[in-house]
């Protein structure tokens, strides 16, 4: 049902303990722990750099796993991560082992990662609400419960949407813009350039979406109250 101009519930007040052990394990295994692990192989170790991505990608499913088990449920954020972890490795393997190679393979994997932000708009879901839940909840049930619920709200499915939309051109403009950078620029010169261009995408989008929920939540809030200022006056008009 469509009720744009409804004003949307107050979240439950969230679990900090909840949350805050939900955000360290995020950034132990998905970021610090992949990134030790390949360092440590290929540096220490003489891994390839392939084995060595490979041998990485265990600590994200190490992450979905415990999740799973704390949460004892399989989400959709769990799926997808699995999912691109698959598409991590498959292209890594995939044709030439060079300097050059391992970089236009990192771009094609942020590239797919917009195409996958693009798929899921044809989804019941876009890829943002799912992204949204994981990391703007408590992951408690009440948490969870409040943010499944806030999907009826028209203006929240298009803000979903249109943020999928973004975060997707975005990641397929970057992916582009880095590939042809890596046959334009010298080699050493593009692994000093990519960790910055790959993070400085993350945190703009990141960025731009805190500011683009504000924004939305605040225009829906004025919404609501305009609606309710109208809808009093017409009471208060037909009982006159």
């Amino acid at each position: 049902m469509s009720t744009p101009a409804a004003a949307q519930p107050s979240p439950p007040a969230r679990s900090g303990g909840a949350a805050a052990i939900g955000l360290l394990l995020t950034i132990a295994f998905n970021v610090v722990a992949p990134i030790l692990t390949y360092n440590i192989l290929t540096e220490d170790h003489g891994w390839s750099e392939a084995s060595a991505l490979l041998a990485s990608g265990i600590w994200p499913v190490l992450d979905s796993v415990i999740m799973v088990a704390w949460r004892r449920k399989l989400d959709e954020f769990a799926v997808i991560t699995l999912v691109f972890l698959v598409i991590t490795a498959a292209v890594s393997l995939v044709g030439a082992q060079s300097a050059r190679a391992l970089l236009v393979k990192d771009s094609a994997v942020t590239g797919l990662f917009g195409l996958l932000c693009l798929a899921t708009l044809l989804a019941p879901r876009p890829l943002m609400f799912y992204f949204g839940r994981k990391f703007g909840t408590d992951g408690t049930p009440a948490g969870l419960a409040y943010y499944n619920g806030l999907w009826q709200y028209e203006g929240f499915r298009n803000a979903q949407r249109r943020m999928t939309l973004v975060w997707g051109v975005v990641y397929l403009i970057e992916a582009a813009v880095r590939i042809v950078l890596s046959y334009v620029l010298e080699t050493s010169t593009m692994v000093a350039l990519s960790p910055f261009m790959i993070y400085g995408t993350l945190g703009g989008l990141a960025l731009w979406t805190v500011r683009f929920v504000k924004r939305t939540k605040a225009e829906g809030e004025k919404r609501a109250a305009a609606a309710a200022a109208a809808a009093t006056a017409a009471a208060e008009g037909s009982t006159g």
